[in-house]
């Protein structure tokens, strides 16, 4: 008799034949409960395994396994795929297992089997480390009992389908992006966390109420996958376990439990939780790093190599995913769909996502399949998309991503707002193409149209200085790093204004530096497009000129809460900033037509010569039922006279030469201009706005 069981997919069933009884099925991958029959199945992709041992480990005593099994290759091999059923009664007190694999060590055909060493499931649910776990043991042949990371079994009963009832906030126009790292968000004492709390995501939790007064609709929590905690990076970008939460985030002994309760207090805030993914590399590192998983289970099936067995290098870590690979792309949707099912997230930026982009032997694909199943995925579930679309090798942005279901991240906005507020010459035009929603990057099919909220426009993110370095230094200060100032990039387009760093800087040096500030907050929330802010920009959070701190895991990093008190002007700004960007959808358009927007100069039309360095435009809201706008900037050291080109009544909102609270105004307290002209100070930006009943016929 044939009876269905629950796999890991939510809703979703399978068939258990009789034979699988007894010889498990290839299919889910991993380990899943079947409650029928009181027993695990388990299954293992490996193409190129000989044999294949499961050993299941109680935690008090790791060295030696309590039950081993040997998988027949007859009975237990279905194509590549290894696979058993094992009664909960048969494993006594062991809660966690691991592989032994056996077959060829050969590296010039990129195999390096070692069946002495002790793997991780690459499909786990969760990751247990034994008290002796040493990162070292497992870069050099031989038995690694004791000291490998494990995998932990689901608990008997466990039902992995989510609260169909849980509410899950989706953001159109209002849609703010906030990049955090779960541990710097809290880690500081001044946070006001509790102790226990401190770095968690239940410390994320205690959080909430300060996001939703900044007005954040998303926040985009840098990795959160399970990390090797030996590897030495702070940010999280070394991934172990593509399916379990990382235990150091976790303050009581669940992390899929304290994640799942975070997801749901963030969906009832009305914040959507979006991750940053990483699935282009793995923690295992070049040919001197350590075997865990991948690189014994099948490295030639899971990695892509040279034809002499070398690893590629195409993200700047050691190895590279073979994503086009069959057994590479199953493991991505699985991961994206357990996350978005079990844990309920509403979206993923994809990091250096133009290797998912490959073909199984590394070549760009330009149609390819992974991102197909992948927007398919999300299409299904509701899924925010985002790509990272570069790597060392390639470099995608506005290609490769097709389609409206995926963002991607703008790095030629950075770069060129940067370059505009800094001064720099002859960057009018390229002002325009990135507060229009990059028209260059992001067509539309039609004449004239194209979708700016495909762009993710960001100034700073976790990778760079932060906004208040950004205007504090002139050059990367990474020393602590230990790589003698040589890492991170030296291309900032960053300014001092005229001293280096924070301490001793004059009055007149840092009142600038907050202008500026201002000036990229009011630039980034008036670009059309989908704006992400870098946490702790809002109060001027400096990592002391480090632009890549990705071990630094001290106060470097840490968000430094006493500087919301020292910077509450800059708070307020962008606090009233973000307000006054979800209270116009003309800043927020699904497409964005040419009459839409009129641009001038000073005076008169626009100027795009080399030495101009002032913009003027007027955003027609009548298309989108929204008031008008009308935006003076000027990056040049000297005050200007602008004309108003268009007829009033205009009351300005924002003037960032003005001093808090009058560099921008609350609804109801904009003053109403005189004349035709206004003054725009030196490096300023000043926000217009007439109001729709007001609008000259």
């Amino acid at each position: 008799m044939r009876r269905m069981e629950p796999s890991t997919g939510a809703g979703d069933y399978r068939i258990i034949d009789p034979w699988d009884r007894a010889e498990g099925a290839p299919w889910p991958p991993g380990v899943v409960w079947l409650p029928r029959v009181h027993a695990w199945a388990f299954a293992l992709y490996s193409r190129n395994a000989r044999g294949v041992e499961l050993c299941f480990f109680d935690p008090a005593a790791p060295e030696t396994p309590v039950l081993t099994v040997q998988l027949d290759p007859f009975r237990n091999r279905t194509g590549r795929t290894w696979h058993c059923v094992i009664p909960v009664a048969d494993v006594g007190d062991a809660v966690v297992y691991g592989y032994r694999i056996d077959g060829p060590s050969d590296l010039p055909n990129g195999h390096r089997f070692d069946p002495d060493k002790i793997l991780l499931d690459p499909f786990a649910h969760g990751v247990w480390f034994p008290p002796g776990y040493d990162r070292n043991a497992a870069r050099t042949p031989g038995s690694t009992l004791g000291k490998s990371p494990l995998g932990v079994l689901p608990p008997p009963g466990e039902r992995p389908s989510p609260d169909p009832d849980e509410p899950r906030p989706r953001h159109t126009w209002d849609l703010v992006v906030y990049e955090l790292h779960v541990r710097g968000f809290t880690m500081d004492p001044a946070s006001g966390v509790a102790e226990a709390h401190r770095g968690t995501f239940a410390g994320l939790i205690e959080k909430i109420p300060y996001l939703r007064e900044l007005g954040i609709t998303a926040v985009e929590l840098m990795p959160v996958h399970q990390a090797d905690p030996q590897e030495g990076s702070y940010w999280g970008y070394m991934t172990l376990s593509f399916f379990a939460p990382n235990r150091g985030y976790a303050a009581g002994h669940d992390p899929a439990d304290e994640f799942r309760r975070m997801v749901r207090a963030f969906h009832h805030a009305g914040i959507e939780v979006w991750l940053d993914v990483v699935y282009n590399h793995t923690s295992e590192g070049d040919d001197h790093g350590p075997t865990h998983s991948f690189r014994g289970i099948d490295n030639r099936s899971y990695y892509l190599l040279t034809p002499d067995g070398q690893y590629v290098n195409d993200t700047g870590t050691g190895n590279t995913f073979r994503s086009g690979h069959p057994a590479g792309r199953s493991l991505i949707v699985q991961s994206l769909g357990r996350w978005a099912d079990r844990f309920g997230v509403d979206g993923f930026r994809f990091d250096l996502a133009s290797i998912l982009t490959r073909t199984s032997d590394g070549r760009i694909d330009q149609e390819p399949s992974l991102i197909a199943e992948i927007s398919s995925l999300a299409g299904e579930r509701d899924l925010r998309l985002v790509a990272e679309a570069w790597d060392i090798a390639a470099y995608q942005l506005g290609r490769g991503f097709p389609g409206i279901t995926w963002r991607q991240w703008n790095g030629k906005f950075r770069d060129d707002l940067r370059s505009f507020v800094k001064g720099d010459p002859g960057m009018v035009g390229a002002l325009m193409a990135r507060v229009y929603g990059s028209s260059d990057l992001f067509p539309d099919g039609l004449p004239d149209a194209y979708r700016p909220w495909m762009s993710v426009n960001f100034v700073t993110a976790h990778d760079g200085f932060t906004m208040w370095d950004l205007v504090s230094y002139d050059r990367k200060h990474n020393e602590a790093n230990g790589h003698g100032n040589t890492d991170g990039s030296d291309d900032n387009r960053s300014w001092n204004h005229g001293f280096e760093g924070d301490d001793g800087a004059p009055p007149e040096v840092v009142a600038l530096r907050r202008r500026q500030v201002r000036n990229f907050a009011a630039l980034l929330l008036l670009s059309n497009g989908t704006p992400m802010i870098l946490a702790g920009d809002e109060f001027g959070q400096s990592q002391h000129g480090n632009n890549n701190p990705y071990n630094q895991d001290n106060p470097t990093t840490w968000l430094d809460w006493a500087r919301l008190a020292a910077h509450a002007d800059l708070f307020r700004f962008w606090r009233r900033m973000i307000a006054f960007r979800k209270s116009h959808p003309t800043l927020a358009r699904s497409r964005y037509w040419r009459e839409d927007v009129r641009w001038h100069g000073a005076s008169g039309s626009v100027d795009l010569g080399p030495d101009s360095r002032a913009l003027a435009w007027c955003l027609d809201g009548r298309s989108v039922c929204d008031d008008d706008l009308y935006v003076m900037v000027n990056a040049s050291w000297q005050p200007l006279d602008f004309t108003i080109a268009e007829p009033g009544p205009w009351r300005r909102v924002v003037d960032t030469t003005l001093a808090s609270p009058a560099d921008i105004v609350d609804p109801g307290e904009e003053l109403v201009v005189d004349g035709t002209g206004y003054a725009v100070g030196p490096r300023s930006v000043v926000v217009l706005l007439r109001r729709a009943g007001e609008r000259p016929a």
